[in-house]
């Protein structure tokens, strides 16, 4: 049995849909609410929620492999649960600042996640995605309404990856013994600037979208409101802010891992283009 959490989100959605199309065996997809969860046919909807890790025990029986997204809710706490439940292989999402940014306090954290699960005696498959390129649906509000997008460092080229391809990195982690004990940095194909990510929408919608870019401090301003002060400076720091060559690299390892090429930003695009449309809803 493997135990998705997420099951609804960017990845968590397709690394299901990849599972059942792969002929992964029993699969179950962790849910908030497992009434109005849409699965996959054939997918077990169950319920749970990490800010309360005792509530996990129900979907954890029989689970043999655990696909988990850190930083969720007490991380300790839920590689307890899975430890106590008899799951073997945990497959983590984490981040590549842990590689790029160290010292920014998300990225610790997200470190300390990984060595938790290290140290849980259950085997092991560390993923450290880029940016997401969903991360642009932020500006989706702005794009519906025809207002202008604005954002920092407009002309910063970051290898942001598709979701999907996490999730089909996810995939043979979870199925192929042959990835456990490994850690997988990963890309997307090529560096695509915050200028060309308006670009890419506006041609899947086939109309113009206005862009401007902003200072780090007007930035900055917005997201503390959101995020908080210490979160916003980090965002700003990987997304342009304080910048090195780890972070800028474009890496194989989607190819390498699932024998496809990784999808671009305006394959990304064109397949969440009704998110960007003037009658889709929030």
């Amino acid at each position: 049995m493997i135990l998705v959490t997420g099951a609804t989100g960017n990845i968590g959605s397709a690394l299901l849909k990849e599972l059942r199309a792969h002929g992964a065996g029993p699969l179950r997809g962790l849910t908030r609410d497992a009434g109005r969860a849409v699965l996959p046919e054939g997918v077990e909807a169950v319920e749970g929620d990490f800010a309360e890790p005792a509530s996990l025990k129900p979907a954890l029986e029989g689970v043999r492999s655990l696909f988990l997204v850190s930083r969720l809710g007490p991380d300790a706490d839920v590689l307890e649960a899975a430890r106590q439940a008899g799951v073997e292989h945990v497959v983590l999402v984490s981040s590549i600042t842990v590689l790029t940014h160290p010292h920014l306090g998300p990225a610790a954290e997200n470190l300390a996640v990984e060595q938790l699960l290290k140290e849980s005696g259950m085997a092991w498959t560390i993923l450290r995605p880029t940016q997401f390129a969903s991360n642009s649906l932020m500006w989706a509000a702005a794009i519906r309404d025809h207002a202008t997008v604005r954002a920092p460092y407009a002309d910063t080229a970051l290898p942001t990856v598709h979701p999907a391809d996490i999730a089909s990195v996810a995939r043979v982690a979870l199925t192929d013994p042959a990835h456990r004990g490994r850690v997988h940095a990963l890309t997307g194909p090529e560096p695509v600037t915050a200028r060309q990510q308006v670009e890419a929408i506006a041609a899947a919608l086939g109309r113009e979208v206005l862009f401007a870019e902003i200072s780090r401090e007007e930035a900055h301003a917005q997201m503390a409101a959101v995020f908080g002060e210490e979160a916003a400076d980090a965002v700003l720091d990987v997304t342009g802010g304080d910048v090195n060559d780890e972070l800028l690299k474009v890496r194989d390892t989607v190819a390498r891992v699932t024998g496809a090429p990784g999808r671009t930003f305006r394959q990304w695009a064109a397949e969440n283009v009704d998110a960007f449309r003037g009658d889709a809803r929030a």
